[in-house]
């Protein structure tokens, strides 16, 4: 009798020491969730599960029926119904491979919208423009990651609708700019792909996770493993870490960001790192809008900044190292 691969692990059980299995970053949220900090519920998809799709283009036999039994215990853990219209589960979908390559692969975030949980947002949130702000950013980085479609195509229609609005900023966009917003983008997807928006959350779920697999083949990714000489026994495909969302862009009193518990330059002992409110987590590297220093938190969001070194300082005690 054959036993299975696992390629399935939650963040309770897998084992954070694995890197080569997990990822830098699934290891490290498995690891982080066991020592009991605030890590949103989710799994990790191993690198064997990557090396497996990349040779047969298709995901392993299995693997999206153990995705569903995980994702039907992450609706339990959360309350929430994955696709729901009252009370939807919202997830991201992130690459990591064992050695840090930044910006080299892909991330979609607030898998899960459609037409349905998006009446469901806006009922669970109170806030219509944030559900449409989130749309509109999950049509585009599924459009772009999942369908390959081009960028440029979302960036022209959202500067010709703060054009057409006289918008300085996307924080700018009213919510009925921002609906606008979403079905250009749902017709620029239609119009590009030959089909319409996937609704089915699974699709897009199982869609997503193949695009994430193949960007580690992607030739970002190849050129930067050649340039710093990354081996295959350095790192070896790319997990996929699917994640409860966290929004960063629900209003001014939440935000995104990028930290060091010390400064990488001179080992200073403070957070550094940038953040940006009313942002997601694209919106820092993208350079659509100004971040920043974490320092200033201080004085903007005291409550947040004191939760913050609250952190560093468990991170700093239990890892022996800059984090």
């Amino acid at each position: 009798m054959t036993v299975s691969k696992q390629y399935v692990y939650e963040f309770e059980k897998g084992d954070g020491k694995n890197k080569m299995l997990l990822g830098g970053k699934g290891a490290n949220l498995c690891e982080m969730t066991q020592i009991g900090l605030n890590v949103p519920p989710g799994f990790t998809i191993t690198t064997d599960a990557c090396n497996a799709y990349l040779e047969k283009n298709k995901l392993p036999d299995g693997l999206m029926a153990d995705i569903k039994t995980h994702m039907l215990a992450l609706e339990k853990k959360t309350g929430k119904g994955f696709g729901s219209g009252t009370n939807p589960l919202l997830v991201s979908v992130r690459s990591g491979s064992s050695m840090s390559m930044p910006g080299m692969m892909d991330t979609i975030l607030n898998l899960g919208l459609n037409e349905t949980s998006l009446k469901g947002l806006i009922k669970q949130t109170k806030n219509e423009r944030f559900a449409y702000d989130a749309y509109r950013r999950f049509i585009q980085l599924f459009g772009k990651i999942a369908l390959n479609i081009s960028d440029e195509h979302f960036d022209e229609r959202m500067a010709a609708i703060k054009r057409k609005y006289g918008a300085p900023s996307d924080v700018d966009l009213n919510t009925d700019h921002l609906k606008e917003l979403a079905g250009e983008f749902l017709a620029i997807v239609e119009r590009h792909s030959g089909k319409p928006f996937p609704q089915d959350p699974y699709e897009q779920l199982e869609i997503s996770v193949g695009a994430v697999f193949r960007s580690w083949m992607g030739k970002r990714a190849v050129d930067y493993r050649k340039q710093f000489r990354i081996t295959k026994d350095q790192a070896n495909g790319t997990a996929v870490n699917i994640c409860t969302m966290v929004f960063g862009n629900m209003g001014n009193d939440s935000g995104t960001g990028v930290g060091f518990t010390r400064n990488p330059g001179t080992g200073e002992n403070l957070i550094y790192g940038e953040y940006l409110v009313n942002a997601q987590g694209e919106d820092v590297v993208a350079g659509i809008r100004t971040p920043k220093a974490i320092a200033e938190m201080e004085q903007e969001m005291p409550e947040i900044y004191r939760q913050l070194i609250t952190l560093h300082n468990r991170l700093e005690s239990h890892y022996h190292e800059m984090q």
